[in-house]
């Protein structure tokens, strides 16, 4: 068995090894007063070969044969919190993790086992749960057994899944703490695309995660389980339930905490820096033999991160071997080869900083670190990695415009925190073509929304705002509270905190004005980003000084579905005069709604390049009806300028016959 170090940093001690088949319920602790401060970087334990034999002894024995675990146990544990002990050795591939971590049973039935999931490249060596509490509880160690079983989260296309006995049943509700130990050898793998038929070159270039000497790279659930998961297996090859079940895991877990000590060991140069899901920490570098040439000296580099929530996002871990190069507007930190390419991405950034400091604030809250990486990219909040390579400013300033947004604006709800993004997108859009060529973009994008959106509910009555005995036409009646489809505030497919929340946001850009928005955004961002998910609403009202609940409830905290609109009725008047001016029509317009969403949406009246407009707003299953004063005689009525999304067209046209 490879040897596990336990080494001193700072004055603190990274423990990384089990005892008598419990890990340490914590990993960090200071040397006694009375006795020096071990050197940087001595190895003052090492667990192999020689070690006790009541170590060995303590390891849970590994079950050859299958186990048979339901679904619906695995898919009853939700993560609460993750506190990682990660100890690399990149020249060997080798992790190696003391894992404390929390579980709450959020399914039906008690639960008297456990099931977790690793990669199958590595296997499970002890558990321990703690009970009686945090403080003055106890750490007991379970019995496990282990066996492989196939699924495509992991890019080697199985896991090593644990079940864990409990001395006693996990009641629905209830939380448990436990820790274990876990390692093993992390190459790239892409087996999981090769039994499906993948080539191998777009294989390599899709499933890039491993540990190595040249890169460690992990991107977490859904590519590398490199950490304790619990999850039903999904394939490839079924339709989308993979993506979908990435999707579930990030939101059920949106709101655990996650907690890593990082040591790294190598020989030569040290590495510099470390990413844990999004965020960089420095690594601190201790070498074991100061008289060795650099070429030959070994060393460890340790780094901390704090306790955050983790978000909407799996766990990623990146080393980078040398420090980034910030361009000259201090926008974007790169760590590349490609110094070319360099000039580049700092002059895009400088194109697209006017149009973001315009919308979301003066300047970023954080660089964008760029890592220069072959294959199909990956984005964590404000880390990018992507192959970068010199380009004209133009070509590269609209896919920067989404990444530097994440630098300027974040959120703890996902559907702001992408969809603030893709809005900012559609702007660079409209700002670079026009606002048609933005509209444009935003109907092609709402055609795959439309199919994905529950329909319109069935049995309910169209309430005509021209009757008396209905309801009004900005009530809500018959709107439908079918569980179908995804509110925003619950997404976890990207065609709705990315796609629709775009939509969502474009459509109040309309409602409230360009000015009401900007300073609701730049607000929002400022702030602590409450986890309360109507605090992005309570500060667009004190913005705009507008009651927005109609348009929140329908398409924020609920899915209604999409709007379906008709026009219903158009009836021409002619005026004699209209004011001090000429002869003109009245144009009365009534709109129907057969879908369940309210929409408020331009009633355009025309004739050649003269226009009048005005704002309408149609409850779900109802009618609402407009008056359009326009001079001249007019030749059509335009309901919907394509900025709102609806079940089929959202452009509807009727010609007038005015007499």
């Amino acid at each position: 068995m490879k040897s596990l170090k336990v080494v001193s940093a700072g004055g603190r001690w990274l423990v990384l090894a089990a005892v008598f088949g419990v890990c340490f319920a914590q990993g960090q602790e200071s040397p006694p007063a009375n006795e020096p401060a071990a050197p940087h970087g001595k190895v003052l334990f090492s667990r192999d070969q020689d070690s006790p034999e009541v170590e060995k002894k303590a390891k849970a024995p590994v079950a050859e044969t299958a186990v048979e675990v339901s679904d619906a146990e695995r898919t009853s544990l939700t993560f609460t919190s993750y506190d990682l002990d990660v100890h690399l050795t990149p020249a060997e591939s080798m992790l190696a993790v003391h894992a404390r971590f929390g579980v709450r049973n959020t399914g039906k039935a008690p639960l008297s086992r456990l099931v977790f999931q690793i990669s199958s490249a590595l296997s499970w060596e002890s558990f321990a749960a703690q009970v009686g509490g945090q403080t003055a509880g106890r750490v007991v160690p379970l019995s496990f057994t282990q066996h492989a079983i196939d699924t495509d989260a992991d890019h080697t296309g199985k896991a090593t899944e644990a079940v864990v006995a409990l001395p006693q049943p996990l009641e629905p509700g209830a939380m448990l703490v436990l820790t274990g130990f876990y390692s093993g050898e992390v190459v790239q793998s892409a087996e999981r695309l090769e039994r499906i038929g993948a080539p191998l070159d777009q294989s390599a270039n899709a499933d890039w995660d491993r540990i190595s000497a040249e890169r460690t790279a992990l991107r977490g659930f859904g590519n590398v389980l490199w950490y304790p998961t619990a999850a039903a297996p999904v394939f490839l090859g079924d339709e989308a339930k993979l993506f979908q079940s990435v999707g579930l895991t990030k939101l059920r877990q949106a709101e655990a905490t996650v907690h890593m000590r990082l040591t790294v060991e190598y020989v030569g140069d040290a590495p510099d820096a470390a990413f844990f899901c999004g965020r960089r920490e420095q690594l601190m570098k201790v070498s074991e033999n100061q008289n060795l040439p650099v070429a030959e000296s070994p060393g460890v580099a340790t780094a901390e991160f704090s306790e955050r929530p983790l978000g909407f996002r799996a766990l990623s871990l990146f080393i980078t071997d040398r420090a980034g190069t910030v361009t000259d507007n201090s926008l974007i930190s790169a760590v590349t080869d490609h110094y070319d390419a360099l000039p580049s991405y700092g002059a895009a950034a400088t194109k697209v900083q006017p149009l973001l400091a315009e919308w979301l604030g003066a300047g970023p809250l954080r660089l964008l670190n760029i890592l220069d990486h072959e294959g199909q990219p990956f984005e964590n909040d404000a880390l990018l990695v992507v192959p970068m390579r010199a380009a004209t400013p133009e070509v590269l300033a609209p896919s920067l415009v989404h990444s530097l947004s994440h630098a300027w604006f974040g959120s703890s709800h996902v559907w702001l925190d992408e969809g603030v993004a893709q809005f900012a997108s559609l702007l660079w859009v409209e700002q670079a073509q026009g606002r048609e060529a933005a509209v444009k973009q935003l109907q092609q994008e709402a055609n795959t929304l439309a199919l994905v959106e529950p329909g319109p509910s069935s049995g309910s009555p169209v309430v005509s705002s021209a009757n008396p005995a209905g309801t009004s036409s900005s009530s809500s009646a018959g709107s439908s509270d079918s569980d179908a489809g995804q509110s925003l505030i619950l997404a976890s497919d990207e065609v709705y905190y990315r796609t629709k929340a775009a939509a969502v946001l474009w459509m109040l850009r309309s409602v409230v004005g360009d000015d009401a928005l900007k300073r609701a955004l730049q607000a929002y961002r400022s702030d602590k980003m409450d986890s309360d998910p109507k605090e992005f609403q309570r500060v667009l009202e004190r913005s705009a000084k507008r009651d927005l609940a109609w348009f929140f409830d329908d398409w924020v905290y609920r899915d209604r579905g999409l709007p379906d609109l008709s026009i219903a009725n158009v009836t021409p008047r002619a005026l004699d005069k209209i004011g001090d001016k000429g002869k003109g029509f009245l144009v009365s317009v009534e709109v129907k709604n057969d879908g369940d969403a309210a929409a408020e949406v331009p009633v355009t009246v025309r004739s050649g390049t003269l226009t009048s407009t005005q704002r309408l707003r149609i409850a779900g299953r109802s009618s609402a009806s407009t008056r359009v004063v326009f001079e001249g005689t007019p030749d059509e009525v335009i309901v919907n300028d394509g900025s709102v999304p609806e079940v089929t067209a959202s452009i509807h046209t009727k010609q007038i016959v005015a007499h």
